[in-house]
């Protein structure tokens, strides 16, 4: 049976979106304390994978998912699906919303409902917690600091607690994106309809550094979906790119971009080719089909005389 560990407790948006994902049906699902708990299951052998947050469609990138899958033991992504956030005001039974005080939750739902907290909770202190449902188990404990958690909605269900509001997110169609990470080795097959991660560490800071990475995707017809910027950790200033581009590493145009960033970078770390959660096809221009690129390398080899 494949074991699939994600930011627990139980009641989070990740079992969510575990739940929603067919590859995970039948699956053992174990919960992690962290998200970095999670991927250190699957680096340890207690995993056969993990699912962890990516990125959010309103508050971008989840930074300790990037920089764990950039650095230590590798790790690839082999799969994403993306889940529609909705946020429940939750707390203990007979809990009344005027005796509020105090609100745990997820750093990144909390700024998913500044609009509905500051309408009609103005006064209230929020309380980071390391995921949703944590929060929302946390009011089980008779010793909490806290009197109320955002979570998803489930999670009242799961620790029998009162819904005092449901649907408080500011955003209407928020969604957040989960990928599915194993051990290096696994690359799942190209669809026509895939995206590649990866790492890109520069060799220092200069000028047209990141038009080079640039460069070698634009010319091959790459198209990024996502570019940032994260530190190495190692020298202030020192910073590393993490990039999504469309595509597949066994498709013409990425490998041979992947060649020329081997080149231009200090280091590319190869962070997985897995089929887009949208199945949209990227649109490619003359030239950058694996057809026209097999095309060349028989017209190179006819010059040299081979």
């Amino acid at each position: 049976m494949t074991r699939i560990a994600f930011l627990g407790p139980r009641g989070t948006f990740a079992e969510a979106a575990l739940r929603s994902m067919p590859s995970a049906a039948g699956a053992e699902l174990i919960p992690a304390a962290s998200v970095q708990a999670a991927i250190d299951l699957v680096r340890t052998g207690g995993a056969d994978h993990a699912l962890v947050p990516m990125e959010n469609s309103v508050e971008g990138s989840v930074p300790l998912t990037l920089d764990e899958l950039s650095a230590g033991t590798e790790l690839v992504i082999i799969d994403e699906v993306v889940l529609p956030v909705t946020f429940a005001l939750v707390a203990p039974r007979g809990t009344s919303l005027a005796s509020i005080v105090r609100i745990a939750t997820h750093p990144h739902a909390a700024a998913q409902v500044r609009g509905y907290l500051a309408a009609n909770l103005p006064e209230v202190v929020m309380l980071p917690a390391l995921s949703t449902a944590g929060a929302a188990q946390g009011l089980l404990d008779s010793a909490r600091n806290y009197d109320a958690a955002v979570c998803q909605e489930i999670a009242a269900e799961i620790y029998d607690l009162d819904v005092l509001a449901s649907d408080i997110g500011d955003t209407s169609d928020a969604h957040t994106r989960f990928v599915l990470v194993a051990r290096a080795g696994v690359v799942p097959a190209a669809t026509g309809a895939d995206k590649t991660t990866l790492a890109l560490y520069i060799h220092h800071d200069q000028p047209g550094a990141l038009l080079a990475i640039l460069n070698e995707f634009a010319v091959r017809g790459v198209n990024m979906t996502r570019i940032e910027s994260r530190p190495t950790r190692k020298v202030l200033g020192d910073y590393y790119f993490s990039v999504d581009i469309e595509g597949h590493v066994n498709d013409a145009r990425v490998a041979e971009a992947l060649k020329g960033l081997h080149r231009v970078c200090l280091d590319v770390r190869y962070l997985g080719s897995y089929p887009r959660h949208d199945g949209a096809s990227p649109v490619l221009r003359d030239g950058v089909t694996d057809a026209d690129f097999a095309e060349a390398d028989v017209w190179l080899q006819k010059l040299k005389g081979n």
